[in-house]
Order: C-alpha cells, then structure tokens, then sequence
C-alpha cells in the first residue's frame, strides 16, 4: 500500500496509522514518526508554502526512491501544508516492511529528504512576528548519511 498526501486541513494520525497498517497483512513490523509544531515559549504558529505542482510528485519520487532502496510493503506519507499552531500535526511517515530495519530505516531516510531536501517554506510566528525558518546544518548532515 503507498499513500502520499498533502493535507490543508489538521489531521489525526491515529486514524491514518491503524487503515495503513490493516492495509498491510503479514508486516513484520511498522514505524511510524509524527512531527507536531513544537510550543516553544513564544510560538504562535508555524505557516508552510510549497510550489504546487512540484510538491505531491516529489513526495512520490522520494516513495518511489524508499520502494527502491528498502524492501517495504507499504509507505505512508502525510504532510501538512498552511497556517498551524502549537501541538497541530505537520508530518506523519509510516512504513511497513517484513523486517523492522527495514522500516525503520524507511521512515528515517524519508523524514530526512522532507525536512533537508524538500518542497516546503517554512516560517514561524513567534510574539506576533513573522520569520523564515532555514533547514540547520544538522538536518543537512542527517541527508548526506543516504548518499
């Protein structure tokens, strides 16, 4: 099972996670990572911009790249896209694989890609100003771990 998606509205993992991993008979294992907008002292909202129709096909190339790469039997992948406050749901990555490495593994290259090497600008209102949030060096190192 593959389901890429951008979302405008909030979402509840929990009802995406337990239909995925129903859709999966004989999974050995699933991992499953859910980024929420962090409530930070003075964390208003976060707003993520993306070029629309670039946005969903390379969410599916990098499915089609975590197919490739490891031997998954499914791939969720949820991103948010707007205006969200503190505690809101941004990401939910799920995959299925025979073997929990696997799995694991999946979600990890994925989060990496999305958050280092993806179509998203972000920017967060903190104490009633906007700014532009930059990726860190860190998330930058996390994505050359898969090259």
């Amino acid at each position: 099972m593959r389901d890429i998606r951008l979302l405008t509205e909030p979402f509840n993992p929990g009802t995406l996670i337990g239909p995925f991993t129903n859709a999966n008979p004989g999974l050995g294992g699933v991992c499953t990572f859910v980024g929420e907008v962090r409530g930070e002292v003075g964390i208003e909202a976060l707003e993520l911009s993306h070029y629309e129709p670039l946005t969903l096909p390379s969410m599916e190339e990098l499915a089609d790249k975590a197919f490739a790469r490891f031997d998954l039997m499914g791939l969720l992948m949820v991103h948010r896209i707007g205006v969200m406050h503190p505690g809101e749901p941004i990401v939910c990555v799920s995959a299925a694989a025979k073997h929990r490495r696997d799995a694991i593994n999946a979600v990890d290259f994925c989060m990496d890609h999305l958050k280092s090497a993806a179509w998203f600008w972000k920017r967060e209102k903190k104490d009633g100003h906007w700014r532009w949030i930059e990726p860190r060096s860190e998330d930058y190192a996390d994505l050359e771990r898969w090259k």
